[in-house]
């Protein structure tokens, strides 16, 4: 099953390794780590949300193999970025965090548009 946030993904280190066994042993099968597994996914979701209509039009119209962004570029791009992997990136002058943008970005736009 795929891991819907970070609890998720700490449930599946302790199962493989045999910590949550001995938990269970030493506290009960009431150990408190279903709610914290929880919580945690709610805390730290794993969520991407879908693009928007203007998002998916700007996105399709966008020059991906552009070598400087503009201002307008970078405050769209990342305002998309952030909206839907829920974060909260500021502008940044370091090409490479850019570089990694506009590939994440990419694989959703292409998701998105083989879906159609």
């Amino acid at each position: 099953m795929k891991s819907k946030g970070l609890g998720d993904s700490i449930d599946k280190i302790t199962t493989a390794t045999g910590i949550k066994k001995v938990v269970k042993a030493l506290f009960g099968d009431d150990c408190g780590c279903e709610e914290r597994r929880i919580k945690l996914n709610k805390l730290l979701p794993y969520k991407i949300e879908c693009l928007n209509e203007n998002e998916f039009n700007y996105l399709d119209t966008f020059d991906w193999n552009k070598q400087q962004l503009d201002r307008y570029d970078q405050q769209r791009l990342l305002g998309i970025y952030n909206r839907i992997f829920n974060l909260r990136h500021e502008a940044s002058s370091c090409r490479t965090c850019w570089i990694n943008i506009l590939k994440e970005l990419k694989i959703v736009y292409e998701e998105y548009k083989n879906n159609l």
